[in-house]
């Protein structure tokens, strides 16, 4: 099986998943448009960018969240999970075991690029956070939801700065000089900062 058909049939498996995680999902949230389509989308303009392996960084980034759409484990620990989940769904298609490695180990570490060993690891990290800036209402839906208290709007401005601020300052140095105007842009738009 060529590798364009392992990449559908990946992205396949993980949209099936994703319409059984709605049904199921108070919120009905949708990981693959709210979330994974900008990761794979950052990741690859990031791997472009940096010489990584583009197919090692598109599967990982499509599969990067799959332990919590298949609802595995807990959110602490869906990075090892989901390369555990990695294993088994390349396994299938006879993806070759040193690339698995390469995909999975980038599944696991895509929480921080601080933990990243490779640059394809980095380019996934990265793109996970990125991913959170594309889609700002997803991410103000987020906040919203996990502040719910009745709080004054220059306290409610200020503990998403400081979200934000955390998200961008976990990017590699690299990503972080690269995004620094579109994350001042967005921080003035979206937060008057």
């Amino acid at each position: 099986m060529n590798i364009l058909n392992i990449i559908d049939n990946v992205k396949n498996e993980i949209m099936l998943l994703n319409e059984k995680f709605m049904i199921e999902a108070e919120d009905k949230f949708n990981f693959w448009e709210e979330h994974i389509k900008y990761v794979v989308q950052e990741a690859l303009d990031l791997a472009a960018k940096y010489n990584a392996d583009l197919e090692i960084v598109e599967l990982a980034a499509i599969l990067h969240d799959v332990a919590s759409i298949a609802k595995i484990g807990t959110r602490q620990d869906h990075h090892i999970n989901g390369a555990e989940i990695t294993q088994n769904i390349l396994s299938k298609y006879d993806y070759p075991q040193n690339k698995i490695d390469k995909v999975k180990s980038c599944v696991f570490n895509h929480r921080s690029s601080k933990n990243g060993i490779e640059i394809e690891d980095i380019c996934v990290a990265d793109a996970d956070i990125l991913a959170h800036f594309d889609n700002i209402p997803m991410l103000l839906k987020l906040f919203f939801s996990n502040n719910s208290d009745n709080i004054a709007l220059p306290e409610l401005r200020n503990r998403m700065k400081d979200f934000f601020d955390y998200d961008y300052n976990d990017l590699s140095e690299r990503t972080r000089q690269n995004f620094n105007a579109r994350y001042k842009l967005i921080c003035n738009i979206v937060l008057g900062f």
